[in-house]
């Protein structure tokens, strides 16, 4: 965000006509971005690939999709380390279940009710997550 290409981001979210008025195209700041984005995800879709030596449709479930979204909601969105703090914090919930020793449906299902329970406890408790504004980590603002 101490970039010039940052700082016009910044300008666009607070007020495109603002952009607009001072010379910079929001949608070209925009589909730069959005490029910018997908060629990271691809890369990052790449290295699951070359992981796991074979991707379908079916390795990306709901869940999948819920529990990516859970990780960037508990770590705080917006900071630069929010995601990876949840990635680590939900990814050892179920490890952390295994020491337990209960039987894998049930700790399938209390793990579930977990998650359920911490979102709810972090959306009122702490709305902008663990690594969130007056967290730990750096605000991408």
């Amino acid at each position: 965000t101490r970039s010039p290409f940052g700082r016009v981001l910044q300008l666009i979210r607070a007020d495109e006509r603002l952009a607009l008025a001072t010379g910079r195209s929001p949608s070209r700041f925009k589909l730069v971005t959005f490029v910018i984005s997908a060629a990271l995800g691809s890369v990052g879709g790449a290295i699951f690939a070359a992981y796991i030596g074979f991707v379908d449709p079916s390795s990306f479930t709901v869940m999948v999709s819920v529990m990516i979204i859970c990780m960037v909601v508990i770590g705080g969105a917006g900071t630069v380390w929010g995601a990876l703090v949840g990635a680590v914090f939900l990814v050892s919930m179920p490890e952390a279940l295994r020491f337990v020793g209960l039987p894998a449906p049930v700790a399938a299902n209390l793990r579930q009710i977990l998650y359920g329970a911490l979102l709810m406890l972090l959306m009122v408790l702490r709305p902008q997550g663990f690594l969130g504004r007056y967290g730990l980590g750096k605000r991408v603002q």
